[in-house]
């Protein structure tokens, strides 16, 4: 069965006469009546009462035309769905991303994007980084910001920004009053750290490694703001991004002197795929604000 023999039926069904059927679709009269034989043959039924030129639907014909408009319904709503996610102004762009990204980055970032594109919308995940590649292979998602990773041929990593880590530790502990500490100061610390594999539980494993130790986890988190609560009650310290909100938390931030704590964020994307124009202008427009900034 063809789809347009489908798109023939229903014409003929709509003007009842197989001429003028023919005519409106720009094709011979026989050619079409060949086409809806061929379809009654496939379907094993007669669809029509034919009286000449003139046809009726039968009670096969009626209830196969219901189905035909609902699925020709369906089609056309698809079509125009894509040609929506083919405009850069319109269309849903899924977006996957680090947990510690979706306290401020993230809303912020859509936030400034949806002010010149309103029009656009998101559909969100969060992930481990490993988890978030492995979503990005499988095509389930269009972007997701992470952070860097080892080379792949199947995908593209850019850099955006690169942020400071800072040691947390409670309010009342005693290096809470110190301007900057050693890693290794907190090397005999509970340490409140992230679930493995999260990007900065190997960030920090790293770190922690480069100066000697290995962290005593008394707690696994995913997010940010989930660590710096635990800290603040005295279940350990931590080692966090730098964020604007952590005063919102009982926690003193103390910037390392002894070991280069960073992490690099970027946004990675599928070298060999199709991409919506939408996707592509986001993409564009993520890469560009931070090589400006």
């Amino acid at each position: 069965m063809e789809w347009q023999q489908l798109e023939y039926f229903q014409r003929v069904a709509q003007l009842q006469h197989v001429t003028k059927a023919a005519q409106s679709l720009f094709i011979s009269q026989p050619a079409l009546s060949r086409s809806i034989a061929r379809l009654e043959k496939e379907l094993g039924v007669p669809l029509f009462e034919r009286q000449g030129r003139t046809v009726q639907l039968n009670r096969y014909g009626k209830l196969f035309l219901e189905k035909v408009n609902l699925a020709i319904q369906v089609i056309e709503e698809g079509k125009q769905e894509l040609q929506s996610e083919m405009s850069p102004n319109r269309g849903n762009i899924t977006l996957s991303f680090l947990p510690t990204l979706g306290t401020e980055f993230v809303p912020e970032l859509i936030e400034r994007y949806r002010a010149t594109y309103p029009d656009v919308t998101f559909q969100l995940f969060q992930n481990t980084a490993h988890d978030l590649i492995e979503q990005l292979k499988a095509g389930d998602i269009d972007v997701c910001l992470t952070t860097i990773m080892e080379p792949d041929p199947e995908i593209h990593w850019v850099e955006l920004f690169s942020e400071e880590l800072l040691v947390i530790v409670p309010q009342n502990h005693p290096l809470a009053n110190r301007q900057e500490i050693r890693l290794k100061d907190i090397a005999n610390e509970p340490f409140v750290g992230f679930k493995k594999g999260a990007g900065l539980r190997s960030i920090t494993d790293r770190l922690c490694q480069l100066s000697g130790f290995t962290p005593q986890l008394t707690f696994e988190g995913q997010e940010v703001g989930t660590v710096a609560g635990l800290v603040g009650v005295g279940l350990g310290v931590s080692l966090v991004p730098k964020r604007s909100r952590m005063d919102a938390y009982q926690v003193s931030c103390l910037p390392v002197r002894d070991v280069d704590c960073r992490r690099t964020i970027g946004i990675v994307w599928r070298k060999k795929s199709f991409t919506p124009k939408v996707v592509e202008q986001f993409r564009d427009f993520i890469v560009e604000l931070y090589r400006r900034a």
